[in-house]
């Protein structure tokens, strides 16, 4: 019996650009893209999925974009609706939540050997690999959820799911970019937002480009092959199935249980993922980056063009799009991702940036924020340098031998390193805040290293004198201690100050 249809159904929860809430279908989302302000979700995770899946859907109903001529018109016209419509009503058939033969998202002849509760499709959860703290949840009795919950839950699960365990079927895999921070450049508007992503395909690669519902579902004898693709596109990537789904349906309505297993194996990510920032690994070659305990600001170079294509593409074709029109250009960019350890997921994370407007002037000022990063990096080591000498005679007193490991531990749970990254994230958007301006980063560039500089000198100075205050008051140990570390921490901290002074002179002449 066929049952909930979410071309129609309300489940995509957005808020409008008048500060409202509500929930969508996808026909009415796209027909009222311009009023809509964002998707929005307590989950980072099922937010970045819902926008891969409207991607896919676009990607599909658009017939493109194949070329730059086809983005440049959507991106100056907008949505075609009535194309898009005409779309969503020929395949409305494969977007049944339930349904014998087509059931979204789900493999229809597959039979779980046992039913798992529906928190197994959610990250927050899931006490497989994810038992948040403080989740009172309790899985082994978890009730149901709303039928729009489980459209999301199954939509995050197939974008970010991690391996490594065995299941109904065969071993476990990571989804294809379930590691790797995803970045989404933020328009006045969901249709915008969703433009910017749009990164135009090849032609001859978008024939075979199909979402999973344009194809039939996989057999169970199949996904218990082992069996393993490649990926054949954008469509493909972004509705890849990581997992094979099968809800139970509750005769009172909601999802109460369900059947899990494992899916689909990428065999290699031959299709560079649009939303991913890379890197080059001498001995590995192209790999994505991940999200790290620090703050992502310190790698913000990342997301910004460069000669090496190694920027998100979806960052590089909305600096693209917005030189025709320089106002539209993404006032931010949304970062999503979750860090894990093997199969244990560690956290999830949602951050938002600024983006620079000389991205708009094809300005590559990836390695100007590059080298302010590389010279705070740099600068951090002489509070490293300051903490290890104060531990090592501290832990010594005087004669003892001390492990190293002992060492690096007892530095890690010092305050001053975090106190100093602390004051110095402020300071970075204050100093980036001169490549935002449309002509401020031609103006104050010579000046914007001097500023910089200024302000780790700052931050060294107040992170050691925060330590210092903790350990004037303490026993004689520590005061001696301190007294030998800070010969070597003024000595560092005066190249930083003669540089500064260098800077200073050339401005008056």
């Amino acid at each position: 019996m066929k049952k909930y249809n979410i071309i129609g159904e309300k489940w995509i929860p957005v808020r409008m650009l008048d500060g409202s809430y509500i929930a969508l279908g996808i026909g009415d989302l796209f027909i009222r893209a311009k009023e809509i302000a964002a998707i929005e979700d307590p989950s980072p995770l099922v937010v970045a999925s819902i926008h891969r899946f409207l991607l896919a859907l676009l990607y599909r109903a658009l017939e493109g974009p194949t070329d730059n001529d086809q983005a440049k018109t959507l991106f100056m016209e907008g949505f075609p609706n009535k194309k898009i419509e005409l779309y969503l009503e020929k395949w409305k058939d494969r977007f049944w939540l339930f349904d014998e033969k087509y059931p979204f998202g789900q493999i229809p002849s597959f039979k779980p050997k046992s039913s798992r509760a529906w928190t197994t499709l959610t990250a927050e959860h899931n006490a497989d690999n994810a038992k948040v703290l403080f989740d009172h949840v309790n899985v082994l009795k978890a009730g149901k959820v709303t039928e729009a919950k489980a459209i999301c839950a199954i939509l995050a699960t197939q974008t970010f799911v991690l391996g490594g365990g065995n299941s109904d079927l065969v071993y476990t895999c990571d989804a294809p970019s379930a590691t790797a921070m995803m970045v989404f450049p933020l328009g006045e508007n969901l249709e915008e937002t969703l433009i910017f992503s749009l990164v135009p395909e090849n032609r001859e690669i978008f024939k075979f480009d199909l979402p999973i519902w344009e194809r039939e579902p996989e057999s169970v004898e199949i996904l218990n092959s082992r069996n393993e693709r490649g990926l054949n596109g954008f469509a493909d990537l972004y509705t890849w199935r990581s997992r094979a789904i099968r809800l139970e349906e509750s005769f009172e309505g909601g999802v109460e249980s369900l059947g899990f297993a494992s899916g689909m194996k990428c065999k290699s990510l031959n299709v560079i993922d649009p939303m991913l920032a890379y890197r080059i690994d001498d001995k590995l070659g192209r790999l994505p980056i991940r999200f790290k305990e620090r703050g992502l600001w310190r790698d913000f170079d990342c997301m910004l063009p460069d000669s090496l294509k190694l920027a998100p593409l979806v960052i590089e074709h909305a600096a693209w799009l917005s030189r025709f029109d320089p106002k539209r250009l993404p006032k931010s960019v949304m970062v999503v991702g979750q860090s894990n350890t093997k199969a244990t997921v560690d956290f999830w994370r949602m951050e938002c940036f600024a983006l620079p407007k000389a991205l708009a002037k094809e300005k590559f000022i990836r390695s100007n924020i590059r080298n302010l990063l590389n010279i705070a990096e740099s600068n951090q080591k002489i509070l490293w340098e300051s903490c290890k000498i104060f531990a090592v005679n501290l832990l010594s007193r005087g004669n003892r031998n001390i492990d190293k490991e002992d060492i690096r531990n007892f530095i890690k749970q010092m305050p001053c390193i975090q106190l100093y990254w602390s004051a110095l994230e402020a300071k970075f958007y204050q100093t980036l805040s001169l490549f935002f301006s449309e002509s401020g980063f031609d103006e104050f560039e010579d000046k914007i290293e001097h500023e910089w500089l200024i302000n780790i000198d700052d931050a060294l100075t107040n992170a050691w004198n925060q330590h210092k205050s903790s350990v004037s008051l303490g026993d004689i140990w520590g005061i001696r201690a301190l007294s030998k570390a800070e010969n070597t921490f003024y000595s560092r901290l005066s190249v930083i100050k003669k540089t500064i002074k260098e800077y200073e002179l050339k401005e008056i002449k």
